[in-house]
């Protein structure tokens, strides 16, 4: 499994299990998941991965690579089965990178969405075309990624109706002196500093207005610390500037999304995927339209949940009740069919398993159907238009452990300065230039 960020990393290790098991517990005997991270700006940190939860991935021998280490490795390693937990670009680069291969037993290549799938939806079906299996985590999504790839002429036998994989934990039960609201933060929704601010003021002036309740603020990564989404003003630093300081019955808090649910008696968001994980908890759960309902925002998902309110009628005492309907068509599975989602996809990849040869990979996109968008993605990834190294791409191996050790520690010293750049200075000098 290949992942680039904290989330995509859960999903993408959630989902091996579910595939190879079918429960989401340990796998079989014959089934070995071996994790890595592509190095980027969102590569997760350790207590990122820590945070994360038990994904079945022996964290201790998770490691960082390339693009194209990561093409070795699987020319090297011979897997059965690949799990591309990444960024739409990056897995058309990865597609193409392993067509490239031209292995003899190639693996079977999976894809899909980490969440709710809200924006981009052609552009980043398009670059995940070409996978084995891409995974919809809903009946309302495989109907969407079909009627997307059938609308261009591409084959759309790959779409598999699934579910996200880590629905889970306990139905809610109410529990005597325990009134607890969590806002599930997002990193770039909404993106402006005034936006940000509303949000969290009326948090606050929520926790004031009711004293006797817990009211959290569930964040994803601290300061500096990067997920699938830049974070570019972070709640915790507006948090700081807050006149009049935060009540005593307001904390922010970290931890496994799961963990947090454990306590939660209303969830609210503008449109995280948290909303599913608490819905399919039967969680009172609240998608606010506060500052409209908009693309942008993601919360136009939620039209005819049942679930769309505002800070006004939350104050008021106000829960919003979900349509059994919506539910039904998201994934959601509150009746208890969850147990099966996987049972489509397992049995697709034991199909493509068992085959004598797997045909070549072949996306959509190629030298002949997009000539002005598909050289970019693959360079970003140092690979040429056929999915081969660009010249110079691939650095010699070298022999002894000496200059191994010192290679990769003059690596280790520029992803650091990298990541600096990117997530401190970089956002820094962007604020700047809005003054």
């Amino acid at each position: 499994m290949l992942a680039d960020s904290d989330t995509r990393w859960k999903w993408g290790a959630l989902t091996a299990r579910r595939l190879t098991t079918g429960d989401g517990s340990a796998p079989t005997p014959r089934a070995e998941i071996s994790g890595l991270l592509l190095r980027g700006r969102a590569t997760p940190t350790p207590r990122q991965l820590a945070e994360v939860g038990d994904v079945g991935v022996d964290t201790d021998r998770v490691r960082e690579v390339t693009a194209l280490e990561f093409l070795d490795t699987v020319r090297d390693e011979g897997y059965d089965l690949v799990v591309l937990a990444l960024v739409g670009g990056a897995v058309q680069a990865m597609l193409h990178g392993l067509a490239a291969l031209r292995m003899s037993a190639r693996p079977v290549v999976v894809t899909g969405y980490v969440g709710v799938v809200y924006e981009k939806l052609a552009d980043g079906l398009l670059l995940r075309h070409g996978a084995d299996v891409v995974l919809a985590n809903s009946r309302h999504d495989a109907e969407r990624f079909r009627a997307v790839y059938e609308g261009v002429g591409a084959d759309a036998s790959a779409v598999t109706e699934a579910a996200l994989p880590f629905l889970g934990g306990a139905p809610h039960r109410p529990e005597p002196g325990r009134d607890t609201v969590v806002f599930a933060a997002q990193p770039s929704v909404p993106v402006s500093r005034a936006d940000r601010t509303y949000l969290l003021r009326r948090l606050v002036e929520h926790a004031r207005l009711h004293p006797r309740r817990e009211v959290l603020l569930k964040l994803r990564s601290k300061p500096g610390e990067h997920t699938t989404h830049i974070e570019e003003l972070p709640y915790q630093r507006l948090a700081e500037r807050l006149p009049g300081g935060l009540p005593p019955n307001f904390r922010l808090v970290y931890g496994h999304m799961g963990e947090v649910l454990d306590r939660t008696d209303l969830l609210v968001t503008v449109s995280s995927t948290a909303a599913l994980e608490s819905l399919h908890r039967r969680i009172p759960t609240a998608v606010l339209t506060d500052l409209g309902v908009r693309e942008t925002l993601g919360n136009h998902h939620f039209i005819g949940s049942g679930l769309l309110t505002s800070w006004d009628h939350l104050d008021g005492g106000a829960h919003p009740h979900p349509d059994p309907e919506w539910l039904a068509g998201q994934g959601v599975a509150a009746d208890g069919t969850y147990a099966t989602a996987y049972d489509a996809a397992r049995a697709r990849v034991t199909a493509l398993l068992t085959r004598d040869r797997l045909p070549d990979l072949a996306p959509y996109y190629t030298s002949a159907t997009a000539p002005g968008y598909l050289p970019g993605i693959l360079a970003r990834h140092h690979l040429a238009l056929d999915g081969r190294p660009l010249p110079g791409a691939a650095a010699p191996r070298e022999a002894g452990r000496v200059r191994g050790a010192v290679r990769e520690a003059v690596r280790d010293a520029a992803r650091g300065a990298y990541r600096h750049g990117v997530q401190r200075v970089a956002p820094v000098i962007r604020r700047m230039g809005e003054l």
